[in-house]
């Protein structure tokens, strides 16, 4: 669905240097169906004068931005106090320790860290982590977590809570 929002037309300059900005809606929680809220994103054209996240923001849109300049990765490293996600590396340390994970293991563990709070439905989980060609259940997923939590260890197991009947969340400063 395409949706225009009208924008004033300014006089027709150049702008000397354009700027790169990623907007989207994200919506942080999970619906009352279950189904994750999941993120939309908008490729806008617009003149350099008008700021894409007022504009949004004026029709009722929670935009959510990260700049982008040239050689900035658009999915950055993921850390708090004790664990950190290394996505360029493949590489997750626990209190300075490296973690030997799977492919999936890891993959889950940094979507998880990158969404903090947010809880993930057992199936958002399988088609965001696994991918949407993915035969299985939602107890793929719980035993993923299992491993993930014997892993990181009794200190931070916790850190990755059950949210019963519905799926799973990180919470960095569970205790």
């Amino acid at each position: 669905m395409t949706t225009a929002i009208p924008v004033p037309v300014p006089s027709l300059r150049r702008s000397p240097a354009p700027r790169l900005q990623l907007v989207g809606d994200r919506t942080p929680f999970v619906s009352v169906d279950g189904a994750d809220g999941g993120r939309v994103g908008y490729l806008v054209f617009l003149p350099a004068n008008v700021d894409p996240v007022a504009l949004m923001s004026a029709h009722g849109i929670r935009p959510e931005t990260q700049p982008l300049e040239p050689g900035t990765p658009v999915e950055s490293d993921h850390s708090d106090d004790a664990i950190r996600v290394d996505r360029a590396r493949r590489l997750v340390e626990v209190d300075g320790r490296a973690l030997d994970l799977t492919y999936l293991e890891f993959d889950l563990l940094a979507h998880l860290v990158a969404h903090p709070y947010t809880v993930h439905t057992r199936d958002a989980l399988i088609s965001g982590v696994w991918g949407y060609g993915h035969i299985g259940d939602g107890r793929t997923v719980d035993v993923h977590v299992a491993r993930l939590r014997r892993k990181v260890g009794p200190a931070y197991r916790d850190r990755i809570s059950t949210v019963r009947r519905v799926g799973y969340r990180y919470v960095p400063d569970h205790r």
